[in-house]
């Protein structure tokens, strides 16, 4: 089997990228000019991550510029598409064909993971270090396997997470959102070791050690630019190492029956020697807002407004923010901030009822992110909180107000969560 690139194609995309010489593409692409020579010539069959390099620096035309000498030799290249996934899969009528099993780490309350039970999956076991999040996990579902637990203890200890699950356990999905942290590099290579002392190194360790069928991360859409992409660009080198083929793309919650805009990086991997393939979940046609969401909400606690704020935040108009505020009242409240210009859109917002919320963070009060109810002058309460992320009303959480804010607000939508899940499950079937 041989397959070979078009090099005057290359020349050709090399113009349109304005890339003069390739000394300077080879520089672009981290390797010699030598290597890139022979990558060129038609002596050399190009290695996957090389092609890879040149996709996502001189686009997808590239992929054009492929020829392949057998129609077998397509399955070696056509994954590559995966880094620019278009078609989508309708999730709508899809049933696991068997029990699949799921291991959450950094399972927080619950979103993921109830997300992942209503799409059938059995969750083998949950880790999570924050006790009162645990503690909602406990409170819900007392039959779940929680693993409190700090997960750099279970990766150093003799059998790693064995302790925690039986060691024969098929893990057919890996799943979780480890925090994002840059790396402090050590070559140029970016491997495993490069990431030591970030949580992401030790949720490659358990991914090593169960091996899992396929994996899932959900992440803050900040991490496709974080150390100018050195960090995604890292994390999807080590998962290729450990075997698994990548596919990324930042999706938002509202597409998928949240009544919030809330952007977030999912990355799935499948393990290389099984042959299957994988189509993120197809949008909703209908994108609700909070007053489809917010009727008859059970009254619950929720933090309050000072007097003095009650009285600035009185004067913002439904969908409104601190632009809206009379002058003088807005130059008071934003300090500083007023003369800084643009941004800052969270300061003194008010949600509008025919919109989606704004992405929910840890606190509804705080000032750079403020999200007051759209006719009451109040913060959201929690069980707003949660009705907004897609938790049933059934589902109870564990802390006080603040705690309370803090785990609905660090979670996966419910709703989001069981659409990739379902989405998993159209990959896992195709085994069966």
């Amino acid at each position: 089997m041989k397959i070979t690139l078009d090099k005057d194609l290359i020349r050709q995309l090399m113009l349109e990228k304005n890339i003069k010489s390739q000394k300077e593409l080879a520089k672009l692409m981290e390797i010699s000019p030598g290597e890139l020579s022979l990558i060129l010539s038609n002596k050399f069959c190009p290695i996957k991550s090389n092609v890879e390099k040149l996709v996502n620096i001189l686009g997808e035309k590239t992929l054009g510029t492929i020829k392949i000498q057998k129609p077998r030799q397509i399955s070696l290249f056509e994954n590559i598409n995966k880094k620019f996934p278009d078609e989508v899969i309708d999730t709508s009528n899809i049933t696991p064909k068997r029990q699949f099993n799921a291991l959450e780490l950094f399972a927080g309350a619950g979103g993921l993971a109830l997300g992942l039970e209503e799409a059938g999956f059995q969750d083998v076991g949950l880790l999570e270090l924050d006790h009162n999040a645990c503690e909602t996990l406990r409170l819900n579902r007392p039959n779940w396997n929680v693993i409190e637990e700090d997960i750099t203890k279970i990766t150093s200890s003799k059998n790693g997470i064995f302790n925690y699950i039986p060691e024969n356990t098929t893990i057919d999905l890996l799943s979780g959102g480890y925090p994002c942290q840059s790396f402090s590099y050590a070559g140029k290579k970016m491997g495993l070791n490069d990431t030591r002392g970030t949580l992401f190194y030790h949720y490659a360790k358990i991914m090593k050690q169960v091996k899992p069928k396929m994996f899932l991360v959900e992440n803050v859409k900040g991490l496709t630019t974080n150390d100018n992409g050195r960090t995604l660009k890292t994390m999807i080198n080590v998962f290729e190492n450990l075997g698994y083929e990548v596919t990324y793309k930042v999706l938002n919650a509202w597409d998928y029956g949240v009544a919030e805009k809330r952007e977030r990086l999912v990355l799935i991997g499948i393990r290389n020697d099984l042959d299957i393939s994988y189509r993120y979940p197809k949008s909703y046609d209908y994108k609700p807002v909070l007053k489809d969401v917010l009727k008859k909400v059970p009254a619950s606690k929720g933090q309050k407004y000072s007097p003095a704020k009650a009285k600035i935040m009185k004067l913002v108009p439904q969908g409104g923010y601190w632009r809206d505020l009379p002058d003088e009242v807005a130059k008071e409240y934003m300090g500083k901030s007023y003369y800084s210009g643009g941004g800052r859109t969270g300061m003194a917002r008010r949600m509008s009822w025919d919109e989606p919320s704004l992405t929910l963070t840890t606190s509804p009060s705080q000032k750079q992110t403020e999200r007051c109810h759209p006719s009451e002058t109040r913060p959201f309460t929690t069980r707003e909180y949660a009705r907004i992320q897609s938790f049933p009303d059934s589902w109870k959480f564990s802390g006080g107000v603040g705690e309370v804010y803090k785990q609905i607000g660090n979670a996966v939508a419910v709703n989001f969560g069981k659409e990739i899940a379902l989405s998993v499950i159209a990959s896992l079937n195709q085994l069966y």
